[in-house]
């Protein structure tokens, strides 16, 4: 049985836009190939199915940038950026790595994504939860992604305002290689 089950915008009532699948991502070429499908543990898309559902009312939703990332994968991010206050050492794992993580953001009924200060994926101090030195609507959104994400069973990442996990990863969750999903997500070279 396959340990992870695939995300879909009509069953799980939020965006996708997988940036590791595309060249706009940090390494400046697609990670994923085109038309990689985004995949959680089962326990992980449970609470992703919560935090969308306490988005809803307030005229918002959850556009996820990244979830289940294969080990191999995670070593085409270190091997390109090896900075472990934004990366986690492929050697330890990621989060992502065991389908018990997300990258995400909140968009507006337009479909326009609130200001968070930063970009997704900016690897700097101002990407850092409760960081004041970004513009106050900017720390009130992050505020309210942290408060919908939590209230649905999620830890989060203190450098990263876009990541969330669920508690205890490490030693619950084993780390998948790409060879999970067969033939659904293929790692581009």
């Amino acid at each position: 049985m396959l340990p992870l089950v695939r995300i879909t915008p009509e069953a799980y009532g939020v965006d996708i836009a997988l940036a590791y699948a595309t060249a706009g991502n940090f390494t400046g070429r697609p990670v994923y190939r085109a038309g990689a499908g985004c995949f959680l543990h089962a326990e992980a898309a449970e609470r992703l199915t919560q935090a969308a559902a306490l988005a809803r009312p307030l005229g918002l939703r959850l556009k996820l940038f990244d979830a289940f990332r294969p080990a191999e994968a995670q070593w085409v991010l270190w091997n390109h950026r090896p900075d472990p206050e934004f990366l986690a050492d492929p050697r330890r794992g990621s989060p992502h790595s065991m389908g018990a993580a997300v990258d995400l953001t909140l968009v507006d009924a337009g479909g326009q994504e609130l200001d968070m200060g930063t970009a997704f994926d900016a690897f700097t101090p101002l990407s850092h939860h409760g960081n004041q030195d970004i513009p106050p609507a900017a720390q009130r959104n992050r505020i309210l992604l942290m408060g919908l994400m939590t209230t649905a069973g999620w830890d989060f990442y203190h450098n990263e305002w876009w990541h969330y996990q669920l508690f205890d990863v490490r030693g619950h969750y084993p780390l998948l290689s790409d060879s999970v999903l067969g033939d659904k997500r293929i790692m581009g070279s």
